[in-house]
């Protein structure tokens, strides 16, 4: 323990602990025992006090210590919780304060637990003896029914309340002739904790021999007393259940000041609204097992010119202001079901849960402008507030907690950027270059040195068989503040900047040499490695040497891997990336046509390409589904193309396959291969060994399903 200020915080602890200790029970303690347990909680305090992080355990211990010295009044309790609030722990005295009751309660559960067994075990000796010495057992258990310092109730199985001792009646507030004759039943609270009454019926019918809950009742005077329950069972000579024992000890001090803490823990002590956490747990919850077609809107909340308040008016003004907002926004968006949160300074957070679509967003947004339209009162100033408000409404499967709140946050922006006092729609390409211009902006540049990149891999599917063709490479970006970002998200940024080159590159490198590993462990049955290639890559003079020394480097053979271009790549006959590409089959590489009819789509130039694969775009087989389009003609189209690839030659494949019905005709029309998330999403390297190996087993049957034949997941949740 180091010297200075902690040490004189340390002092003061140890003074105030020891005038705490001497009161009451304290009174009959030897002062040589009493100093030493001073001595040994401060010890334990200051430990955890001084720990970097917080280490809650020897804090836990000093509460457990009091009460193994028989401190257990709940007075002592809140006086010792407000003494360590004035101790913090690096700053939180609710850190402290919260592990220390936590030890006291615990230990003192653990004392009530065995007070309670050694009572059980002397009701079952009572009922032994009374075969032996009826009168004298009688009178044994009588004295330990009246004398226990926790409530003690009989009744008989069909819930009739037959005794109860004084310490029970004290805690219902009732004398023991009261509460003789009433049935449990009328003890229920509305509030009760679940699952309680099921238990009971079980323990009643002899199902189980004893049941344990901490659970409410209410007093005579209407009160709420909550109890730590143990009810057991009592049965006859025969086995037969015959009677029921319920102990309870009075928990209310305990639970309350657990409630205390609770809501410290979840709710901003400025403002009383649930805070960060509170809202991130709100929102996680929905994501757990959400309905089919479940929906939630998000409202982000950022008011316009706070820091003005703040910097003219001091902060103590802001923090009124603050407060002042917090409750317009509370009562004018509660009332509809919507969770207020603040998120920290100004910035606030409206959820939606079960939202019915974006209209009902847009409304809470207007809500939340109508709300702080009209100037606040603080002191003697009018202060006129505005807000800024992002607005997200989507379907709970579509996304993720994080990518919701990013997204909502990035649109929040775009409405201060637009003027401010306003609301802003989500949109999910404004989103995309939004986060692809923060993440290229701020931390790429150093990205690959930190190797926060990685490469996920998709199958393609041959349609003849099943059978995993190829892979597709796709790099993802795992952004520290952003999450994992997909190659939409930052490549086209990338590209516009020159940082494609490098990360190009490293693409290549990386992919190069997992397909090798995957040809050395598994020979021909190895997939085809696909990797795209941006127009900046095929342009560069340079790409044919660097994809030489990788080759070379990796050990992959040429055949093995297919480079995929876009339409945009070559604009004409005369273009200079021809060269390149030439180039790239001359070493024995072959070439595809990535996202095909989504570019220029001239035929001659196609013709001219040195070409020998084309991939449909994704769009042609998800329009067949839309139903605002002609689906007869969709499939005409799609079927227009794979002759035209055959007729020059390539070997088609269908992006964007999502079910098996559209496998299956695509299959019928010639097709070759097929991709999409019905034959599997893009996984880590790891996934596809175990499916190269279990396509490739003995026993495997030759025809199986073409999703099984990949062990493809069904379920895709894209993040926005």
């Amino acid at each position: 323990m180091s010297d200075g200020p902690a040490a004189g915080g340390a002092a003061d602890l140890r003074e105030e602990w020891a005038a705490l200790l001497g009161r009451g029970h304290g009174g009959a303690v030897h002062p040589r025992v009493l100093d030493g347990l001073v001595e040994q909680c401060t010890d334990l305090l200051e430990r955890s006090r001084q720990q970097r992080p917080f280490d809650p355990r020897p804090a836990q211990r000093a509460g457990a210590l009091l009460v193994d010295a028989h401190f257990t009044d709940p007075d002592l309790l809140a006086r010792a919780v407000q003494i360590l609030h004035r101790h913090p722990a690096q700053g939180s005295g609710a850190q402290l304060a919260g592990a220390f009751a936590a030890g006291w309660a615990a230990a003192l559960r653990e004392r009530t637990l065995r007070e309670q067994e050694a009572i059980r075990l002397a009701a079952d000796t009572a009922r032994h003896e009374v075969e032996r010495a009826l009168r004298e057992s009688e009178a044994r258990f009588r004295a330990l029914f009246e004398s226990a310092a926790i409530g003690i109730g009989i009744g008989d199985v069909e819930g009739n309340i037959l005794a109860v001792n004084r310490a029970l009646g004290e805690i219902f507030g009732a004398g023991p002739e009261e509460m003789a004759g009433r049935r449990v039943g009328d003890l229920v609270h509305p509030e009760d904790t679940p699952g309680v009454w099921e238990a009971y019926g079980d323990l009643i019918s002899g199902t189980r021999e004893y049941l344990q809950f901490d659970k409410p009742y209410y007093r005579k005077d209407g009160e709420v007393v909550w109890t730590h329950l143990t009810v057991s069972l009592i049965r006859d000579d025969d086995g037969v259940p015959k009677y029921q024992v319920a102990m309870l000890e009075d928990i209310t001090d305990r639970y309350r000041l657990q409630e205390r803490l609770r809501h410290q823990a979840t709710h901003d002590p400025l403002t009383g609204l649930p805070n960060r956490a509170a809202f991130f747990e709100r929102l996680e919850r929905l994501f757990e097992e959400p309905e089919p077609g479940a929906r939630f809107g998000l409202c982000y909340v950022d008011l316009d010119g706070f820091k003005v308040v703040n910097d003219s008016l001091g902060h103590d003004m802001g923090d009124q202001l603050l407060t002042a907002v917090a409750g317009r926004l509370e009562a004018a968006l509660s009332p509809l079901g919507h969770l207020v949160a603040r998120l920290g300074g100004d910035e606030f957070v409206v959820l939606l849960e079960n939202c019915r679509g974006e209209q009902e967003a847009v409304a809470a947004a207007k809500t939340v402008l109508a709300a702080l339209a009209k100037p606040v009162m603080v002191g003697d100033h009018k202060l006129a507030v505005g807000a800024s408000v992002g607005v997200l409404e989507r379907r709970v499967a579509t996304t993720t907690p994080g990518a919701a709140v990013r997204a909502a946050d990035l649109t929040l922006y775009r409405a201060k950027e637009a003027g401010r006092g306003r609301w802003t729609l989500f949109d999910p390409k404004e989103n995309a270059r939004a986060v692809s211009r923060y993440a290229v902006s701020v931390r790429m540049p150093s990205a690959l040195d930190r190797g926060e990149f990685f490469i996920d891999y998709q199958p393609l599917v041959n349609l003849a068989d099943g059978s995993l063709a190829a892979v597709e490479a796709l790099v993802r970006w795992r952004h520290p503040q952003l999450g994992v970002l997909g190659p939409e998200e930052f490549v086209g940024t990338a590209e516009e900047t020159g940082l494609i080159m490098p990360l190009g590159r490293w693409v290549l490198e990386q992919a190069c040499s997992q397909a090798a590993d995957w040809v050395q462990r598994f020979g021909d049955r190895a997939p085809q490695l696909n990797v795209n290639l941006a127009v900046r890559q095929a342009r560069n003079s340079g790409l044919v040497g660097d994809l030489d020394r990788i080759l070379r480097s990796t050990g992959l053979q040429p055949a093995k891997l297919q480079l995929e271009i876009t339409e945009s790549t070559v604009v004409g006959p005369e273009d200079e990336a021809l060269k390149s590409l030439h180039g790239l089959v001359d070493l024995g590489v072959s070439l595809a046509v990535d996202d095909f009819g989504t570019g220029w789509s001239n035929l001659a130039y196609l013709r001219d390409l040195p070409v020998s694969g084309l991939k449909i775009a994704g769009s042609f087989v998800g329009d067949l589904h839309d139903p605002a389009k002609d689906t007869h003609l969709g499939w005409r189209i799609v079927s227009g193309l794979v002759s035209l690839a055959h007729t020059l030659g390539l070997t088609v494949t269908a992006e964007g396959v999502e079910n098996r019905s559209d496998a299956e005709r695509l299959r019928l029309m010639g097709c070759d291969w097929a991709q999409g998330w019905h034959f599997g999403r893009p996984v880590r390297p790891g996934e596809i060994a175990r499916r190269i190996a279990e396509a490739n087993l003995p026993e495997a049957p030759e025809a199986v399903d073409l999703a099984a034949r990949i062990g493809a997941k069904r379920t895709y949740q894209p993040e926005i």
